[in-house]
């Protein structure tokens, strides 16, 4: 019997791309805009600084590309800094499972990959592909974070099996590559606890690192640590406790039976910044403000209730620190903080964690008044059938304002259009492309299988 590793280097070194779909190639081609759109939105944040910063101290011979700029850097420096962008502003996509993930995160270690070593827009779909499909089968198979680690652990074996399809690894340099990047890099959940600090954005991009520099390594020789997975001190025992994860099937073609649907395909990008189990509670709060005939006063409103799911209450809305967040990456995974700002101000935008808003007392006043329980009837919805959110609004006056929310736009089963994902761009884009930079832009994206190489991609995101 195989082991997980020989699994995954068996479907991350065969699939070609010409096993992809039409709709799996295009939906790379979203995800690519939808990346590109956060990093123009977290531009100016300091962690996003900081990282720029440090990639800037490099140069290589590879030349991996840093968004935003003409530098080039290490692919590993390179990643690091991509992947801070696309995930400081909590906006790119996401999937929920066992184990919950934000699977574009891997985008910026194929592009590093894909830039660094000269590679086609070809290479860097498959390869996207691949880490999407192993980063969520994972997600699928086991929660991680139940035992306190975090969910970018996983994006170590991801980001390894995208960059080494890209690097043409055999099956024998997958698996040491597997291992050069799992056994020192598991990360420890205390990322996501109480108050969160500017790393919550970076986890992801320092596993994008990890992977990279794994790759790099295998791709001239290095070997890594044997069975990974199933070792006496391997990720099994240790970070799973004795637990075993399985992975049964891979998207792609079957040996037996049609050709499963990718992950990529399952996975939701989202509509607002915000975490993501809270995007249904932000569309009821709205939908409450059309009820109310607009925002509502803090004035007016004697209590709120939310109801919500086991993960979304134990991730975003239990702790204390959620209800006076000190810093913009624990307003974001606030539940009552997010619900009540929608309410008040009748949006939630990159701009609804400003520190003006963060120490608003008018609205700390509301988020006072709310009260956040987990109801075991959503438990039964998530995830599967969306992430069901309930808000009940109580006035002073007596009246009494609710809403339920279970698939919100941008998720699979409300999934956004093109248009919302070009929209969303020219929203993030615009004020450091302009409108002209940005329609090139996207030129150059939708046309992503047909570049020879990367470059185009970083030339038109020049700011």
């Amino acid at each position: 019997m195989p082991t997980l590793s020989e699994k995954i280097a068996q479907f991350a070194c065969n699939l070609d791309y010409q096993d992809l779909p039409p709709k799996t190639v295009h939906e790379v081609k979203r995800r690519l805009i939808d990346s590109m759109a956060c990093a123009m939105g977290a531009w100016t944040a300091p962690p996003v600084k900081i990282a720029r910063m440090i990639s800037s101290y490099s140069t290589s011979e590879l030349g991996a590309g840093v968004v935003g700029t003409r530098h080039l850097s290490t692919p590993e420096a390179a990643a690091f800094a991509n992947g801070a962008m696309f995930r400081y502003l909590d906006f790119n996509d996401t999937y929920l499972s066992k184990e919950p993930a934000h699977p574009s995160d891997n985008l910026a270690a194929t592009l590093a990959i894909g830039s660094g070593f000269g590679l086609d827009g070809k290479s860097f779909i498959l390869g996207s592909v691949i880490a999407y499909e192993v980063q969520c089968r994972l997600c699928d198979a086991y929660s991680i974070r139940k035992r306190g680690w975090d969910h970018v652990t996983y994006g170590a074996f991801s980001t390894v099996a995208g960059c080494g399809n890209m690097l043409g690894f055999d099956e024998e340099t997958m698996i040491h590559a597997l291992g050069l990047a799992g056994i020192p890099n598991n990360a420890m959940r205390q990322t996501r606890v109480g108050e969160l600090s500017m790393w919550k954005g970076c986890a992801f991009a320092n596993a994008s690192r990890n992977g990279v520099f794994a790759s790099v390594l295998a791709h001239h020789g290095m070997t890594g640590p044997s069975q990974v997975f199933e070792g006496e001190m391997g990720f099994f025992n240790e970070v799973c406790g004795g637990d075993v994860i399985d992975i049964a099937v891979f998207g792609g073609p079957q040996a037996k039976g049609p050709q499963v649907d990718f992950m990529i395909d399952q996975t939701y990008i989202k509509k607002y910044s915000a975490e993501y189990h809270s995007q249904s509670a932000v569309d009821a709060a709205l939908e409450i403000v059309d009820q109310h005939g607009g925002v509502l006063s803090p004035a007016e409103i004697e209590s709120i209730q939310i109801g919500t799911f086991t993960a979304g209450y134990e991730i975003i809305g239990g702790e204390p620190e959620k209800w006076r967040p000190q810093s913009r990456e624990t307003a974001d995974h606030s539940l009552p903080f997010i619900t009540c700002s929608a309410l008040v101000n009748g949006e939630i935008t990159i701009h609804s964690y400003s520190q003006e808003q963060i120490k608003n007392e008018e609205l700390l006043a509301v988020v006072a008044k709310t009260k956040v329980s987990a109801d075991p009837e959503l438990d039964k919805v998530y995830p599967e059938k969306g992430i069901p959110n309930i808000v009940t609004v109580k006035l002073k006056s007596g009246k009494t304002y609710q809403s339920r929310v279970d698939a919100p736009r941008g998720h699979a089963l409300n999934p956004m259009s093109d248009e919302d994902v070009v929209a969303k761009f020219y929203q993030l884009a615009e004020p450091l492309l302009g409108e002209n930079g940005c329609a090139e832009a996207l030129d150059v994206f939708w046309n992503l299988d047909h570049l020879d190489e990367l470059s185009p991609i970083f030339e038109a995101m020049v700011v």
